[in-house]
């Protein structure tokens, strides 16, 4: 059986400056978009943010002036489903990576919005940050785009300076 991917993004939170973690964050504004498991598209998106995530992670570090909002999507598992999560801020620790939660949970139910999660590499699904204004990175974002409304697509697009 088939068992649907859930892959989390609230652009509300995780791309909107000045908010800081979870705080403030409405559950409502949470976009959800189901894939199936080897969606060629997703795959892709994921594959690409995989071959520069080093890349991504010493920029993290010590960060370009006009850069801010880095973030990384990882998945989190609840028995048999499996859902994907922007957690903001990150930071690396000496067994993987710890942050907070970023997205209101709709599939799983281990995990709450603002939790301080642990995760590992193999967790990550993607990486974006904003240069100037605009993202960078997010390529499962981009994907998601191509299932939903073009308006809503493109108010996000433009509210949040994606350029996909």
């Amino acid at each position: 059986m088939k068992l649907a991917v859930r892959t989390m993004i609230s652009l509300m939170l995780a791309l909107a400056p000045g908010l800081a973690g979870a705080q403030g964050a409405d559950p409502g504004d949470d976009k959800t978009v189901i894939f199936t498991p080897g969606d060629p598209d997703m795959a892709a998106a994921t594959a690409k943010a995989l071959a520069s995530l080093d890349e991504f992670l010493t920029l993290s570090e010590a960060p370009p002036s006009g850069t801010d909002r880095f973030k990384l999507k990882v998945k989190v598992r609840d028995g048999n489903v499996t859902e994907h999560f922007w957690v903001i801020p990150f930071r690396r620790t000496e067994t993987g990576f710890v942050g907070i939660l970023a997205n209101q949970p709709e599939g799983v139910h281990n995990v709450v919005l603002g939790q301080n999660i642990e995760f590992t590499r193999d967790d990550i699904s993607d990486w974006g940050y904003t240069s100037d204004g605009r993202q960078v990175g997010s390529f499962t974002v981009c994907v998601m785009f191509k299932k939903m409304s073009k308006e809503e697509a493109d108010t996000m697009r433009d509210n949040y300076g994606f350029d996909c």
